[in-house]
Protein backbone atom coordinates (compact mmCIF):
# COMPACT_ATOMS: atom_id res chain seq x y z
CA UNK A 1 0.00 0.00 0.00
CA UNK A 2 1.23 3.54 -0.63
CA UNK A 3 1.72 6.12 2.35
CA UNK A 4 0.30 9.43 1.88
CA UNK A 5 3.67 11.49 2.62
CA UNK A 6 1.16 14.22 4.28
CA UNK A 7 -0.02 11.53 6.83
CA UNK A 8 3.75 10.29 7.79
CA UNK A 9 5.12 13.73 7.95
CA UNK A 10 2.42 15.28 10.44
CA UNK A 11 3.41 12.31 12.49
CA UNK A 12 6.11 14.02 14.93
CA UNK A 13 4.34 17.61 14.95
CA UNK A 14 1.18 15.44 16.34
CA UNK A 15 3.47 13.60 18.88
CA UNK A 16 5.15 16.29 20.27
CA UNK A 17 1.28 18.34 20.61
CA UNK A 18 0.67 15.21 22.47
CA UNK A 19 3.72 15.15 24.89
CA UNK A 20 3.00 18.60 25.63
CA UNK A 21 -0.17 18.39 26.67
CA UNK A 22 0.12 14.98 28.59
CA UNK A 23 2.84 16.87 30.47
CA UNK A 24 -0.05 19.37 31.37
CA UNK A 25 -2.66 16.82 32.15
CA UNK A 26 -0.39 14.85 34.46
CA UNK A 27 0.97 17.80 36.60
CA UNK A 28 -3.06 19.05 37.31
CA UNK A 29 -6.08 17.00 39.46
CA UNK A 30 -9.03 15.71 37.64
CA UNK A 31 -11.31 18.81 37.16
CA UNK A 32 -8.63 20.84 36.63
CA UNK A 33 -8.77 23.20 33.56
CA UNK A 34 -6.17 23.26 30.74
CA UNK A 35 -5.27 26.34 28.90
CA UNK A 36 -7.57 27.11 25.88
CA UNK A 37 -7.19 25.87 22.38
CA UNK A 38 -5.78 29.36 21.44
CA UNK A 39 -3.25 30.04 23.89
CA UNK A 40 -1.88 26.31 23.43
CA UNK A 41 -1.59 26.97 19.47
CA UNK A 42 0.29 29.64 20.60
CA UNK A 43 2.76 28.25 22.66
CA UNK A 44 3.37 25.47 20.75
CA UNK A 45 3.44 26.91 17.93
CA UNK A 46 0.83 25.24 15.54
CA UNK A 47 -2.18 25.11 13.87
CA UNK A 48 -5.63 24.81 15.34
CA UNK A 49 -6.28 22.11 13.13
CA UNK A 50 -2.99 20.30 14.34
CA UNK A 51 -3.71 21.33 18.40
CA UNK A 52 -7.59 19.53 17.66
CA UNK A 53 -6.54 16.74 16.63
CA UNK A 54 -4.37 15.96 19.26
CA UNK A 55 -7.07 17.22 22.18
CA UNK A 56 -10.07 14.70 20.40
CA UNK A 57 -7.28 11.96 20.84
CA UNK A 58 -7.27 12.68 24.29
CA UNK A 59 -10.65 13.04 24.83
CA UNK A 60 -11.51 9.81 23.26
CA UNK A 61 -9.13 8.59 25.74
CA UNK A 62 -10.57 9.50 28.36
CA UNK A 63 -8.14 11.91 29.53
CA UNK A 64 -9.44 15.12 29.08
CA UNK A 65 -13.51 16.28 29.07
CA UNK A 66 -14.86 19.11 27.19
CA UNK A 67 -17.43 20.96 28.36
CA UNK A 68 -19.32 23.69 26.07
CA UNK A 69 -18.27 27.22 26.64
CA UNK A 70 -16.73 26.62 29.47
CA UNK A 71 -13.35 24.88 27.83
CA UNK A 72 -11.40 21.84 28.74
CA UNK A 73 -10.81 20.05 31.85
CA UNK A 74 -8.56 16.98 33.52
CA UNK A 75 -10.58 13.98 33.18
CA UNK A 76 -11.38 12.22 36.44
CA UNK A 77 -9.32 9.12 36.83
CA UNK A 78 -9.24 5.91 35.64
CA UNK A 79 -9.48 2.65 37.59
CA UNK A 80 -6.52 0.85 37.40
CA UNK A 81 -6.30 -3.28 38.10
CA UNK A 82 -3.02 -4.90 37.66
CA UNK A 83 -3.38 -8.27 35.69
CA UNK A 84 -0.47 -9.92 37.17
CA UNK A 85 1.02 -9.60 40.43
CA UNK A 86 3.92 -12.14 39.99
CA UNK A 87 6.46 -11.30 37.19
CA UNK A 88 7.49 -14.43 37.12
CA UNK A 89 4.32 -15.90 35.81
CA UNK A 90 3.98 -13.97 33.01
CA UNK A 91 4.63 -14.78 29.22
CA UNK A 92 3.61 -13.40 26.19
CA UNK A 93 3.56 -15.70 22.87
CA UNK A 94 3.41 -13.77 19.64
CA UNK A 95 0.32 -12.66 17.51
CA UNK A 96 -0.27 -15.10 14.43
CA UNK A 97 0.85 -13.80 10.89
CA UNK A 98 3.84 -12.44 9.21
CA UNK A 99 4.78 -8.92 10.68
CA UNK A 100 6.79 -6.07 8.90
CA UNK A 101 7.34 -2.43 9.06
CA UNK A 102 6.99 0.36 7.83
CA UNK A 103 8.86 3.70 8.62
CA UNK A 104 6.70 6.43 8.73
CA UNK A 105 9.37 8.88 11.05
CA UNK A 106 12.98 8.11 11.86
CA UNK A 107 14.68 11.04 13.80
CA UNK A 108 16.81 11.44 16.59
CA UNK A 109 15.98 14.51 18.73
CA UNK A 110 15.73 15.72 22.45
CA UNK A 111 13.76 13.78 24.64
CA UNK A 112 11.44 16.44 26.22
CA UNK A 113 10.17 16.59 29.15
CA UNK A 114 7.98 13.14 29.69
CA UNK A 115 9.36 11.59 27.82
CA UNK A 116 12.50 12.29 29.06
CA UNK A 117 11.13 11.49 32.56
CA UNK A 118 9.49 8.12 32.13
CA UNK A 119 13.01 7.13 30.49
CA UNK A 120 15.38 8.27 33.29
CA UNK A 121 17.18 10.78 31.21
CA UNK A 122 17.40 14.32 30.73
CA UNK A 123 14.94 16.31 28.59
CA UNK A 124 17.62 17.66 26.58
CA UNK A 125 19.17 14.12 26.19
CA UNK A 126 18.68 12.26 22.60
CA UNK A 127 16.13 9.56 21.85
CA UNK A 128 15.33 7.79 18.53
CA UNK A 129 11.95 8.87 17.57
CA UNK A 130 10.20 6.19 15.46
CA UNK A 131 6.61 6.06 13.59
CA UNK A 132 6.07 3.11 12.13
CA UNK A 133 3.19 1.07 10.64
CA UNK A 134 2.72 -2.67 11.52
CA UNK A 135 1.07 -5.19 8.64
CA UNK A 136 0.53 -8.41 9.12
CA UNK A 137 0.54 -10.59 5.54
CA UNK A 138 0.99 -7.22 3.79
CA UNK A 139 -2.22 -5.69 5.56
CA UNK A 140 -1.96 -2.13 8.53
CA UNK A 141 -2.49 -3.52 11.42
CA UNK A 142 -1.35 -0.81 14.02
CA UNK A 143 0.75 2.57 14.09
CA UNK A 144 3.54 2.28 16.42
CA UNK A 145 5.17 5.47 18.22
CA UNK A 146 8.74 4.30 19.74
CA UNK A 147 11.24 6.60 21.92
CA UNK A 148 14.31 4.52 22.44
CA UNK A 149 17.40 5.93 24.30
CA UNK A 150 20.09 7.02 22.23
CA UNK A 151 22.73 6.76 24.44
CA UNK A 152 21.96 3.22 24.62
CA UNK A 153 21.46 1.96 20.79
CA UNK A 154 23.33 4.99 18.86
CA UNK A 155 23.44 3.27 15.96
CA UNK A 156 20.51 2.08 15.59
CA UNK A 157 19.41 1.42 11.51
CA UNK A 158 16.20 1.94 9.65
CA UNK A 159 16.67 -1.69 8.33
CA UNK A 160 16.78 -3.00 11.97
CA UNK A 161 13.29 -0.70 12.31
CA UNK A 162 11.83 -2.82 9.13
CA UNK A 163 12.58 -6.06 9.36
CA UNK A 164 12.57 -8.76 11.71
CA UNK A 165 12.38 -8.37 15.95
CA UNK A 166 13.57 -5.95 17.03
CA UNK A 167 14.25 -6.99 20.56
CA UNK A 168 16.75 -9.41 19.12
CA UNK A 169 18.64 -6.65 17.13
CA UNK A 170 19.14 -4.58 20.37
CA UNK A 171 20.11 -8.01 22.16
CA UNK A 172 22.71 -9.04 18.98
CA UNK A 173 23.83 -6.05 17.83
CA UNK A 174 23.94 -3.27 20.52
CA UNK A 175 24.27 -5.53 23.87
CA UNK A 176 20.71 -4.65 25.04
CA UNK A 177 19.02 -7.65 26.44
CA UNK A 178 15.07 -6.48 27.21
CA UNK A 179 14.29 -8.10 30.72
CA UNK A 180 10.38 -7.03 31.07
CA UNK A 181 7.97 -4.00 30.36
CA UNK A 182 4.82 -2.69 31.96
CA UNK A 183 1.97 -2.30 29.34
CA UNK A 184 -1.22 -0.70 29.43
CA UNK A 185 -4.17 -1.43 27.27
CA UNK A 186 -7.28 0.81 26.36
CA UNK A 187 -10.09 0.91 24.18
CA UNK A 188 -10.73 4.23 21.67
CA UNK A 189 -11.19 4.58 18.18
CA UNK A 190 -9.53 6.01 15.41
CA UNK A 191 -8.86 9.78 14.12
CA UNK A 192 -8.97 10.70 10.29
CA UNK A 193 -5.26 10.39 9.88
CA UNK A 194 -4.85 7.18 11.48
CA UNK A 195 -7.66 5.62 9.92
CA UNK A 196 -5.99 6.73 6.06
CA UNK A 197 -2.87 4.82 7.32
CA UNK A 198 -5.20 1.82 9.01
CA UNK A 199 -7.42 1.39 5.75
CA UNK A 200 -10.19 1.62 8.25
CA UNK A 201 -12.93 4.42 8.55
CA UNK A 202 -12.77 7.06 11.13
CA UNK A 203 -13.73 6.74 14.92
CA UNK A 204 -13.53 2.43 14.12
CA UNK A 205 -12.83 0.87 17.33
CA UNK A 206 -8.94 0.67 18.10
CA UNK A 207 -6.82 -0.64 21.06
CA UNK A 208 -4.14 1.41 22.65
CA UNK A 209 -0.98 0.35 24.36
CA UNK A 210 1.21 2.08 26.10
CA UNK A 211 4.29 -0.13 27.24
CA UNK A 212 7.80 0.54 28.59
CA UNK A 213 10.44 -1.50 28.51
CA UNK A 214 13.42 -2.23 31.03
CA UNK A 215 17.11 -3.95 30.10
CA UNK A 216 18.58 -6.46 32.21
CA UNK A 217 20.22 -3.29 34.58
CA UNK A 218 16.88 -1.45 35.06
CA UNK A 219 17.54 0.75 32.68
CA UNK A 220 14.64 2.21 30.61
CA UNK A 221 15.42 1.69 27.12
CA UNK A 222 12.07 2.16 24.98
CA UNK A 223 8.66 4.13 26.07
CA UNK A 224 6.22 2.65 22.98
CA UNK A 225 2.86 4.04 22.78
CA UNK A 226 0.88 1.78 19.62
CA UNK A 227 -2.72 2.13 18.05
CA UNK A 228 -4.02 -1.57 16.96
CA UNK A 229 -6.92 -2.31 15.06
CA UNK A 230 -10.03 -3.59 17.18
CA UNK A 231 -11.37 -5.32 14.11
CA UNK A 232 -8.69 -7.82 13.50
CA UNK A 233 -6.74 -7.37 16.80
CA UNK A 234 -7.71 -9.00 19.69
CA UNK A 235 -5.87 -9.94 23.58
CA UNK A 236 -6.60 -13.68 24.83
CA UNK A 237 -5.78 -14.21 27.95
CA UNK A 238 -5.18 -17.66 29.96
CA UNK A 239 -6.25 -17.15 33.78
CA UNK A 240 -5.13 -19.65 36.23
CA UNK A 241 -5.69 -20.26 40.05
CA UNK A 242 -3.11 -20.98 42.23
CA UNK A 243 -3.78 -22.56 45.55
CA UNK A 244 -4.55 -20.52 48.29
CA UNK A 245 -2.21 -22.62 50.81
CA UNK A 246 0.62 -21.79 48.43
CA UNK A 247 0.14 -18.12 47.75
CA UNK A 248 -1.00 -15.66 50.05
CA UNK A 249 -4.47 -13.82 48.50
CA UNK A 250 -4.87 -10.24 48.42
CA UNK A 251 -6.99 -8.92 50.91
CA UNK A 252 -9.29 -6.41 48.74
CA UNK A 253 -9.88 -6.69 44.68
CA UNK A 254 -10.94 -8.76 42.20
CA UNK A 255 -9.84 -10.39 39.67
CA UNK A 256 -9.71 -8.55 35.78
CA UNK A 257 -12.76 -9.19 34.22
CA UNK A 258 -14.30 -11.18 36.79
CA UNK A 259 -16.96 -10.33 39.21
CA UNK A 260 -16.05 -10.55 42.40
CA UNK A 261 -17.22 -14.05 44.30
CA UNK A 262 -17.00 -15.75 41.08
CA UNK A 263 -14.16 -17.89 42.26
CA UNK A 264 -14.08 -19.00 46.34
CA UNK A 265 -11.49 -17.90 48.85
CA UNK A 266 -10.17 -15.50 46.76
CA UNK A 267 -6.88 -17.34 45.56
CA UNK A 268 -5.01 -15.52 42.94
CA UNK A 269 -4.73 -14.91 39.46
CA UNK A 270 -1.81 -15.67 37.16
CA UNK A 271 -1.93 -15.45 33.56
CA UNK A 272 -0.29 -15.37 30.25
CA UNK A 273 -1.48 -13.69 27.39
CA UNK A 274 -1.38 -13.74 23.23
CA UNK A 275 -2.14 -11.73 20.22
CA UNK A 276 -5.26 -12.65 17.84
CA UNK A 277 -5.15 -11.51 14.43
CA UNK A 278 -8.49 -12.12 13.05
CA UNK A 279 -9.17 -12.64 9.46
CA UNK A 280 -10.54 -10.49 6.73
CA UNK A 281 -14.24 -11.64 5.84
Amino acid sequence: MEIDAAASGAMLKRERVRDAILELIEVRRPGDPIPSERSLCAKLGVSRPTLRAAVDELVVAGLLVREHGRGMFVAAEKITQELVSDRTAFSLPRAGGAWTSRLLEFRTLPAGARVGRKLRISPAAEIHYVARLRLVDGSPMAIEHLHVRADLVPDLTRGELEQGDLYEHLRDRHGVQVKEAVQSIEPTVVTRTEADLLDVPELSPALLFERLTTDARDRPVEYVHSLYRGDRYRIVSRLALTPQDERAAPKDGHHPGIPPGDFPGGDPVTFSTRGVVQQNG
